[in-house]
């Protein structure tokens, strides 16, 4: 599961040439390469150090922290890092360590994401509860303000937005659409009769 079979290659150069045009607007040179996975194709982006984006296909505010001159090149060791995590995650296995992660983002959003990356594997947390924790570092937050960090997240994932949920267990606030977070916390062993799909609103 994961890496790109070799007969695919073809069809993958022909993919991540329409994503190079949206993403190019100049700058600091960037990498991208794509992860094939159960919820479908999966881009990582890095700026050759760190990994600083992954977004599923059609995900809200796809790529929308990453400006600059992207370069195809699956053989960064960052991206064969997160694929051999992502590849371990996907198969329910023990995860290895992750290689650095830079997403980019207000010193709010980033407080937000540091949260994020403390819930626990197969457990959920509110908004609420964590503009509670903001505030008790000294962080001025309201829970709708939280929701907007986590919903523009650009480590999908491994930064774990998925984690979060509604104070009464509707399954909201998710770029990546309700499905897939259905689908993440269902992985994990998330009690799913405790949560539900709200008739309206799958992303903040």
């Amino acid at each position: 599961m994961g890496r790109i079979a070799e007969e695919e290659r073809e069809k993958l150069h022909v993919r991540l040439d329409k994503i190079e045009q949206i993403f190019y607007s100049g700058g600091t040179p960037m990498y991208l390469t794509e992860y094939s996975s159960p919820l479908g194709s999966i881009f990582l982006a890095s700026d050759g150090t760190a990994l600083v984006g992954l977004w599923m296909e059609g995900q809200k505010y796809f790529a929308a922290t990453l400006g600059a001159d992207v370069t195809k090149n699956a053989e960064l060791p960052v991206f064969r890092q997160i694929m051999d995590w992502l590849d371990a995650y996907f198969e329910k296995r023990p995860l290895p360590a992750l290689p650095p992660l830079a997403p980019k983002g207000s010193d709010f959003r980033q407080a937000v994401w540091k949260l994020l990356l403390q819930i626990p594997y197969g457990e959920v947390t509110t908004y609420g509860e964590l503009a509670h924790a903001l505030q008790a570092q000294g962080v001025s937050a309201a829970a709708q303000a939280v929701g907007g960090a986590v919903g523009h997240n650009p480590i999908s994932i491994i930064i774990p937005c998925h984690r979060v949920v509604g104070a009464d267990g509707s399954l909201t606030g998710y770029a990546g659409g309700v499905d897939k977070k259905r689908f993440l916390l269902t992985l994990e062993g998330v009690d799913m009769q405790k949560l539900y799909t709200p008739k309206k609103g799958t992303a903040l």
